[in-house]
């Protein structure tokens, strides 16, 4: 009993102490984009603190619908990067053709909601499965290189302050993001025990305090007026639907399927889980929910982050329980707003710098799912054209795709989507030769 108790405490701290890095994890991949989102709409400062009270709702209530009932893995759910994407473009085309901001985002809520009926439908019916057969390592591989690409870029810009001082370098910044990130890679590599498997945790920390004292505090929270505060339903007004926002949400749900599989895939390779069966259908159900509640709620459409997979072999921490617990601290933290506008003033570069590291782990993660079968010369087409096209696509400036229709634009100039869809035609429609074997007579 003597030793018992010492053990119990110790698995206590490790649970708690895990939890809180998970909280963390969840925290720092839900506050970039909607602030993002608010700039891109020009949102008051109310506006964007509400929206980020809605996105921790919605991503701490997916993410522990996904663990709990979905793809039971720890696989965090987060604002979606191809959402993201027509979330900037349609509002940069909105300001162009000066259509108030809240008529498209109520379009985007009615994009969400067919997002998410196609979802649900494709997971309801068991089609996951085959659309596994579609979604190859080769092309789940090209995805994960290409996002880690695309968001590398946007994470390296946040480091150095680009995207919040109009292009103008802060040192400060920058010196504080570049320690948070070589400290985060070094504890994630050479550290052993607490401070491997604590190493975001530490570099987020420790990053904070020594952005204060260098830089003191560049924001003040919004005045709280009360203790607990409710989301609101459809803030940005009821949904509107038409036919090119239609087309493009049908699309981005195949592009979800995608990501739902590749995450999937990747983490079950940091685990060391074998496929089970019906994961996928109801990983593919719980996220077609989820897509609806981020309607419901006004938030950017969410989905299982390929992110945690690197994230998780990064810190070791694989058990559910601190996972789940992490995922109830963001939902309570999504109704105390002296909680949630106090950390909305985590400092973007802090959080892009301990991000940033966990990227380089889905790139090796993507590069294995390749390299699973060998690099003839048919694959190896497949996977350069796939990443020079889509890679090429990112350097493009957006003026280049204003002139066509509403409905290409969001496909065109997504490098994502245009390499993740070459790769998958090449590799079902380019069939691999196979090798007659020789019989002597």
């Amino acid at each position: 009993m003597e030793r018992k108790g010492p053990l119990m405490k110790e698995r206590t701290v490790e649970t708690a102490v895990a939890s809180l890095q998970w909280f963390i994890f969840l925290l720092a991949n839900s506050i970039v984009l909607p602030i993002v989102v608010g700039q891109v709409y020009h949102l008051s400062v109310d506006q964007i603190a509400e929206l980020l009270q809605r996105t921790f709702l919605v991503v701490g209530i997916s993410s522990l619908l996904s663990g709990w009932i979905g793809h039971q893995l720890p696989v965090a759910d987060g604002p979606a990067g191809i959402w993201l994407g027509i979330f900037v473009l349609m509002g940069e085309m909105a300001a162009a053709g000066h259509s108030h901001p809240f008529q498209v985002l109520q379009l985007l809520e009615g994009g969400m909601l067919v997002a998410g009926g196609v979802l649900l439908v494709i997971g309801a019916m068991g089609l996951m499965n085959y659309m596994l057969e579609l979604f190859t390592p080769l092309v789940t591989g090209v995805y994960l290189i290409l996002l880690s690409l695309q968001l590398s870029g946007v994470f390296l810009k946040g480091m150095i302050g680009v995207g919040d001082s109009g292009g103008e370098i802060k040192a400060g910044h920058v010196l504080v993001s570049f320690i948070v990130f070589i400290l985060v890679f070094i504890l994630s590599v050479w550290g052993r025990g607490f401070f491997k498997s604590y190493a975001v945790l530490i570099g987020i920390l420790l990053g904070w305090l020594t952005f204060i004292m260098l830089n003191g505090f560049e924001q003040k929270a919004p005045a709280v007026s009360s203790v607990v505060s409710f989301p609101k339903f459809f803030a940005w007004g009821w949904p509107k639907l038409d036919a090119g926002m239609a087309v493009s949400a049908v699309l981005v749900a195949f592009v979800l399927i995608s990501n739902i599989i590749a995450s999937v895939a990747a983490m079950q390779q940091v685990v060391d889980r074998q496929e089970e069966r019906g994961r996928l259908n109801r990983a593919g159900i719980i996220s077609g929910v989820n897509n609806l509640l981020s309607s419901l709620f006004s938030t950017v459409g969410v989905v299982p982050l390929s992110i945690s997979a690197g994230f998780v072999r990064m810190t070791g921490q694989t058990r559910m329980k601190p996972y789940m617990i992490g995922c109830v601290l963001l939902i309570v933290s999504s109704f105390l707003p002296a909680v949630y506008q106090a950390l909305s003033l985590l400092p973007g570069p802090i959080a892009y710098a301990a991000m940033l590291v966990t990227f380089t782990q889905m790139l090796g993660i993507g590069l294995n799912s390749i390299l699973k079968s060998p690099l003839d010369e048919r694959r190896l087409t497949i996977v350069g054209m796939s990443l020079s096209l889509g890679t090429a696509i990112m350097f493009l400036p957006q003026s280049v795709f204003q002139g066509l229709p509403a409905i290409v634009q969001y496909v065109a100039s997504n490098g994502i989507m245009i390499g993740m869809l070459l790769a998958l035609l090449l590799e079902h429609i380019w069939r691999p030769v196979r090798k007659q074997v020789s019989r002597l007579d």
